[in-house]
């Protein structure tokens, strides 16, 4: 979203739009966007990556809504809508005059050669892709740290360089297994080039918060967010059964344990813990 645009993305109206909708969650929801621009080869690849909770407050503020388990919401009508909106925010950009184009796009300047340009995307399938819940509070926060403070390339890519040019290593996501692994070789000014294609312009800033998380009542909305799911109660699960006061805490978030075996002490343990299979794959290109 370029500076001084509609203090809301396509991205984020787009979730907070489908979300309040009768016919799907019902709810406000947060959420955190972090804006990504390369490709592993430093190429323009510009999207966004969204942090969103498993559902948000009603619509009324009386209580916490969460989304079916496995299912946030429908990604062919966020897909729709997407499409609809990032579509009709260029045309206002267009109109407002606050896009450039250069060389062979210079002709797109006019009003009409740019919405021609546009017909063909309006009629193609746009993408959204929807992961399922991360494992925990770690797992969110070691996911976004991958995004919000690396730059295009990490020291740790770079192989050579001399006269001739710049050597790094890259991904190639087209193939599978070790082979996708290569090394790219760019003259100097083209290394250059494409490093500085996503060095961010003045006031455009990476990371957005949007609804529940917006910066001005984010305080309150958590806090309520907090009250709202420290009431909820599985709904297979009635009001009366109080935990056993008898049972040990945790010491660290203070929660009932759960004894899954007794053994002496010097006694080898029946239980094994399975390893987790939830494994997340981290692409930082």
């Amino acid at each position: 979203m370029a500076p001084g645009a509609s203090p809301c993305s396509p991205s984020a109206e787009t979730l907070i739009t489908i979300a309040a909708d009768p016919k799907h969650l019902r709810a406000r929801v947060g959420i955190t966007s972090v804006l990504h621009t390369w490709g592993s080869a430093l190429t323009h690849h510009p999207h966004v990556h969204m942090i969103v909770p498993g559902g948000g407050i009603s619509l009324d503020g009386s209580k916490w809504v969460s989304c079916r388990p496995g299912f946030f919401l429908p990604v062919r009508v966020l897909s729709r809508l997407f499409r609809r909106l990032f579509l009709e925010k260029l045309m206002a950009a267009h109109a407002a005059g606050r896009l450039n184009f250069f060389g062979n796009h210079a002709l797109l300047a006019d009003t009409q050669a740019f919405a021609a340009h546009l017909a063909p995307l309006r009629r193609s399938e746009w993408v959204v892709y929807s992961k399922r819940p991360f494992g925990g509070p770690e797992a969110v926060l070691a996911y976004l740290s991958r995004y919000t403070h690396r730059v295009a390339m990490a020291n740790s890519r770079l192989i050579a360089f001399d006269q001739h040019g710049v050597t790094f290593k890259w991904k190639d996501y087209r193939i599978e297994g070790r082979d996708r692994y290569k090394c790219m070789t760019l003259g100097t000014f083209e290394f250059i080039r494409r490093f500085l294609i996503h060095v961010l312009p003045k006031g455009l800033h990476r990371i957005r918060h949007y609804g529940l998380f917006a910066k001005g009542p984010c305080a309150n909305n958590v806090a309520h967010a907090r009250e709202l799911l420290a009431m909820a109660k599985p709904e297979d699960q009635p009001a009366a059964a109080a935990v056993d006061p008898s049972r040990p805490t945790c010491p660290c978030c203070g929660g009932h344990m759960i004894i899954i075996e007794v053994f002496a002490r010097g006694a080898t343990p029946r239980h094994r813990p399975t390893p987790p299979t939830n494994r997340i794959r981290i692409d930082t290109s």
